[in-house]
């Protein structure tokens, strides 16, 4: 959906409807930024929502140069970052399995939510390598800035990342093999 600049506009002048309107058109896209990060739906609205503040702080800095989605998924982004970097020390999360195989669904929406489910699987350091490379499109030496570690281990996380997801898809794979069978 295209904002108008009045909105933006409205926004930067503290308007808390036009803030509302912004909200509502682009919080479902950027919670699914979110889960990529953190596939634990609490934290993820947590980001969420942190991220929301930040955004309307900061939109004076929005200077149309690009899309505001793009400058507000780069904001939750970072959100998503500074919570990983505060909690980088604690114990795992605790995932449970968020795939249900619902026959109902398409076989592409199934794919989808399947790929998914197998990337928040992974460790979360490899996860949020993985999301910022492969999705986000960045670079590992701005991965490396971003969380603070070398390049090398940005591309190491990469690569583990990518060896994890091909062996548990080859185990699905062949799994699906033998049911058919």
């Amino acid at each position: 959906m295209d904002i108008s600049k009045n909105i933006v506009e409205r926004c930067k002048k503290n308007d808390r409807k036009a803030q509302q309107m912004l909200y509502k058109v682009f919080s479902s896209r950027m919670y699914g930024v979110c889960l990529r990060y953190y596939p634990n739906a609490d934290v993820a609205r947590d980001i969420l929502q942190d991220g929301f503040i930040k955004v309307f702080q900061k939109i004076s800095s929005f200077r149309s140069e690009g899309s505001i989605e793009g400058w507000i998924r780069k904001i939750m982004v970072n959100t998503a970052l500074e919570y990983h970097r505060k909690k980088r020390d604690d114990v795992e999360d605790n995932l449970t399995s968020a795939y249900n195989s619902h026959f109902e669904h398409s076989f592409i929406q199934t794919d989808y939510q399947l790929l998914l489910t197998i990337v928040s699987t992974l460790p979360k350091q490899y996860r949020i390598v993985f999301n910022l490379y492969a999705i986000e499109g960045y670079s590992h030496s701005e991965i490396a800035k971003l969380l603070e570690i070398s390049e090398s281990t940005s591309k190491s996380n990469y690569s583990r990342a990518r060896a994890i997801l091909r062996e548990k898809v080859s185990r699905i794979e062949k799994h699906e093999h033998y049911a058919l069978l």
